[in-house]
């Protein structure tokens, strides 16, 4: 069933609320890698953070409220309504990157759909970056544990996006740990995804080329039926042309 108020929405708000993450994702990054800010820059990332997020709760309230089939909305958004609502509690502010994620690869999925390898791409360098700086943030309070800088955080994110896993470092904070399970589980179904898009582009290429030949033969085969038609047709000509210029038959002599 189509719901024309919620798509005009989502339509209209796709680049602001892809301008939002982007700047969402650049003030957690600062929060996050500069350790040596002064208090009232803290203060005045943390601020941007949540007003953002405030502004990421409130479209999807009026998601929630234009949608006409309610019930339906949430089941299907079930993802975005966990995303917005678990970052609430404070132990879990890692999961707000979860709400960038999901708008930027809904704006990525819709810009660069056909081209397999930029949309790909896109996705791995943003789980990769988002996820580095979650488990950073999750580990770095905690004295014991191995992942204490940006560049330990980025190389955990590639063993284990990539199910490589060598155990080398860990995360040892439960934050930590859900960052790792999520990522884990995210390896996982981007590697699905990637797999499938493969699959459907090659399907659409097989098919592509299947509807050019059969266009192809289908061509040949009209040009062939029009040559046999003028052919027919100069033939029928040339026998009445013959017709013509047989002699007729002598009279009998009486």
């Amino acid at each position: 069933m189509e719901e024309p108020r919620l798509s005009t929405w989502e339509r209209r708000t796709e680049w602001p609320m892809a301008a939002l993450a982007v700047a969402f994702l650049i003030a957690y990054a600062w929060q996050v890698l500069h350790v040596s800010r002064p208090q009232w820059l803290h203060l005045g990332l943390e601020i941007v953070l949540w007003v953002i997020w405030v502004v990421f709760a409130g479209e999807y309230l009026i998601r929630l409220a234009l949608a006409e089939r309610k019930i339906r909305f949430i089941w299907r958004h079930l993802f975005d309504l966990l995303a917005v609502a678990l970052p609430m509690v404070r132990q879990l502010r890692v999961l707000r990157l979860v709400t960038v994620l999901r708008v930027l690869n809904r704006q990525a999925s819709a810009a660069f759909r056909g081209r397999v390898a930029i949309y790909v791409a896109i996705v791995t360098v943003l789980v990769s970056f988002c996820a580095a700086l979650a488990v950073l943030d999750a580990e770095r309070s905690n004295p014991d544990a191995g992942i204490d800088s940006f560049p330990k955080a980025l190389w955990w994110t590639l063993t284990t996006i990539s199910t490589v896993g060598y155990g080398d470092v860990y995360p040892t904070t439960w934050e930590g740990r859900l960052v790792a399970a999520s990522l884990m589980i995210g390896g996982i179904a981007l590697l699905g995804v990637i797999t499938g898009m493969i699959a459907s582009w090659l399907l659409e290429r097989i098919r592509a080329a299947d509807e050019n030949l059969e266009g192809a033969i289908q061509q040949e085969s009209d040009d062939l039926r029009a040559e046999l038609r003028t052919l027919q047709a100069e033939i029928r000509e040339l026998r009445r042309q013959l017709s013509d210029q047989e002699p007729s038959p002598p009279r009998p002599v009486s």
